[in-house]
């Protein structure tokens, strides 16, 4: 089967050839970021593929980033160090002033400047993001904040962070999701000056970390938008952000129905294939089977952002059928394996940890469900 950017997908499983098993298995045991992956992926210029030409990206549309993310999964690679740049440019990009686009844009488009920090989740919030207390207030051209976030990823590996913070309270807003406002924040000049950064050790290596405001300033001409409308602009890119995802997941499936596939083809007991056997093939062929409903959902996602189309329930599905089916697939790989799929050297017990992720972040089943039933079928909100 041909899929959309073919080229775009040879490429990459290319480069990713250069990335094995044993370059991730390093990482993981030294629990350290993926430099060398995030450089060689920018400089083919994947990073910048949805900046417009005329700021040095491709320009190309949401369907060729998922096209990149699901062959970075695919190959046994993890595109979780970097895929943030993407989704996230997104807010400056649709929101951001013609000034803050062509002063950022074209640096984090040659790799200048890596914008992969996406500040929103706080420990007393979590995903009722309307409750966020981290507070910013202007005082003499400034923006001071003061609260924390958690599980905000690639913080110490990344130059900009994309931060949502609360202008005005919440109880004097007219709307929860009022009072809320986006600003862009140069992690370079904030470390040690108001922003503390605390690693999180986490069953995967993914750069999780937690962040304390102690009055950090951020200049007042770094506010995206509007001050106060930073909710809109948030969830337009947490649209891209559970379609991306989603690609990724679905490039984990195919990595686990692969490696499930040929050893079952391959693999000998009692003098015959594993895969002569029912109880063996048909998991698989079932996992086969969901990935490629999931994979239908996410184009069509994808097809509507890219239109201008409202998605938010297509990006929704999208990300929780292409998650289930990344995780029956990887479980049915082990079991396909048996012991050896346990043995870090196969690289599954890696990617079977790295995608059960995608079940909780950056949203989980149970929201997505939510959403589904209150936005669609008209149910009461339970919350």
């Amino acid at each position: 089967m041909i899929e959309q950017y073919q080229d775009i997908r040879d490429a990459v499983a290319k480069l990713c050839q250069s990335f094995t098993g044993q370059y991730w298995q390093s990482l993981d045991a030294d629990n350290e970021y993926p430099t060398a992956f995030v450089q060689a992926l920018t400089e083919s210029g994947y990073l910048s593929i949805l900046i417009p030409e005329e700021y040095g990206g491709a320009g190309l549309p949401l369907a060729a980033a998922c096209a990149v993310l699901e062959e970075i999964q695919r190959s046994g690679c993890n595109g979780g160090a970097c895929h943030a740049q993407m989704y996230t440019m997104g807010t400056l990009l649709r929101h951001g002033s013609d000034a803050q686009k062509e002063h950022y844009l074209p640096a984090i488009a040659s790799g200048e400047l890596r914008l992969q920090a996406f500040g929103v989740t706080e420990p007393d919030s979590g995903t009722d993001t309307t409750r966020i207390q981290t507070r910013a207030t202007l005082v003499d051209g400034h923006y001071v904040i003061s609260g924390k976030k958690v599980f905000i990823s690639r913080t110490e590996h990344s130059d900009l962070m994309v931060l949502l913070v609360r202008t005005t309270p919440r109880d004097e807003c007219k709307k929860p999701t009022d009072g809320m406002s986006v600003l862009l924040v140069d992690m370079r000049e904030s470390l040690g000056n108001g922003l503390t950064i605390k690693p999180i050790k986490t069953m995967m290596n993914h750069a999780s970390t937690e962040l304390f405001f102690d009055d950090l300033k951020v200049p007042a001409s770094n506010l995206i938008g509007k001050e106060g409308k930073g909710f809109s602009y948030i969830v337009d890119g947490m649209n891209a952000e559970r379609i991306l995802i989603a690609a990724e997941c679905i490039g984990d499936a195919r990595f686990f129905i692969d490696r499930a596939s040929a050893y079952a083809r391959e693999r000998e007991v009692f003098g015959r294939p594993i895969g002569l056997n029912q109880g063996v093939q048909f998991p698989i062929a079932r996992a086969h089977v969901q990935t490629e409903a999931a994979d239908a959902i996410v184009k069509r996602a994808a097809a509507s952002y890219d239109r201008g189309e409202p998605c938010g329930t297509d990006a929704n599905m999208a990300k929780l059928l292409a998650s289930e089916a990344s995780w029956q697939a990887g479980d049915t790989c082990i079991q396909t394996f048996g012991g050896y799929g346990f043995a870090t050297e196969y690289d599954i017990e890696r990617k079977f940890r790295e995608t059960r992720l995608y079940q909780v972040a950056p949203v989980s089943t149970n929201l997505i469900l939510s959403h589904v039933a209150t936005h669609d079928l008209g149910m009461p909100k339970s919350f």
